[in-house]
């Protein structure tokens, strides 16, 4: 079994083994890669692979950390919960962060664009002032004639 990142990392290669738990953090944003390979065997075998991806609270190991304090199980809840609220907090910062984003380019896109409507006044203006006095001066030759 091998574990690559986006740009390339393996992040676990494992050779010839027949059953075991893997875990990893990630490191970089992106699709990560999963390989499972089997050797030839002769005659055949069926090859059973029981695969649970998990992220971000439910990926730790909370029975293993109530094993190694004798952590009561409201402890276990109360550190959940903590890790939870401060995966939240980053990301209400990170979309507070996209907001001002967002709001800056309507700021520019909405003068721009005030902008280009002004122009585009003034070039329509222009044309119909060329137009009146392109036609004028036709109209008086033909009065000439």
């Amino acid at each position: 079994m091998q574990v690559t990142s986006p740009h390339g990392v393996s992040y676990h290669y494992g050779d010839k083994v027949e059953k075991g738990t893997f875990a990893f953090t990630a490191s970089e944003n992106g699709p990560y890669s999963a390989c499972f390979w089997s050797p030839l065997h002769q005659p055949p075998l069926t090859t059973i692979v029981e695969f649970d991806w998990r992220s971000g609270v439910e990926a730790r190991d909370w029975s293993n950390v109530a094993k190694k304090g004798n952590i009561e199980a409201m402890e276990i809840e109360l550190r959940k919960l903590a890790v939870t609220v401060r995966n939240i907090h980053a990301e209400m910062y990170y979309l507070r962060d996209r907001e001002e984003e967002m709001q800056e380019l309507n700021r520019s896109t909405n003068s721009e664009m005030a902008i280009m409507g002004f122009l585009s006044l003034v070039v329509c203006v222009s044309v119909a002032g060329l137009q009146s006095w392109n036609l004028r001066n036709y109209f008086e030759r033909k009065k000439l004639l």
